[in-house]
């Protein structure tokens, strides 16, 4: 992870997680995280893989790249990968009493977790309007 680096006129496109569980002739760590660059001069694109084991926590690159706040969580609430260091690590595509990770290979594909409570995501809101100069009452 340490030798990701962002070159000038680059951003973060895409932050993607893989389960490598039962891929035949897989050897080694579980998951991958593919990071997706793209330098906005030359239109060139550039992709790292980080593979990383259950339990294991890569660094945040949501300091660098602001984009990968919400890129990271979404990664997150899919695959169960920890971002060390990501400022607001919650679920954002699932509700917030969802079970589990989804696109893990592991996950019962069936199995239906039920919603009583909706999260609107409020104190983000918030925080976007003031920073924005909106003053929330």
């Amino acid at each position: 992870m340490d030798n990701i680096e962002v070159k000038a006129n680059e951003v973060l496109i895409d932050i993607v997680g893989v389960d490598y569980l039962g891929m035949e002739n897989h050897k080694g760590k579980r998951f991958g995280v593919i990071y997706q660059f793209k330098n906005m001069k030359t239109m060139e694109r550039r992709s790292f893989k980080v593979l990383v084991d259950e339990g294991e926590k890569i660094p945040t690159l949501s300091k660098v790249c602001p984009i990968a706040d919400w890129l990271e969580r979404e990664v997150w609430d899919q695959f169960g990968i920890v971002f060390e260091g990501h400022p607001n690590l919650k679920r954002l595509l699932n509700h917030a009493e969802f079970e589990g990770h989804p696109l893990r290979k592991d996950y019962p594909a069936k199995k239906r977790q039920w919603l009583s409570e909706n999260d609107l995501m409020q104190d983000q809101l918030e925080n976007r309007l003031e920073t924005l100069g909106y003053k929330v009452i």
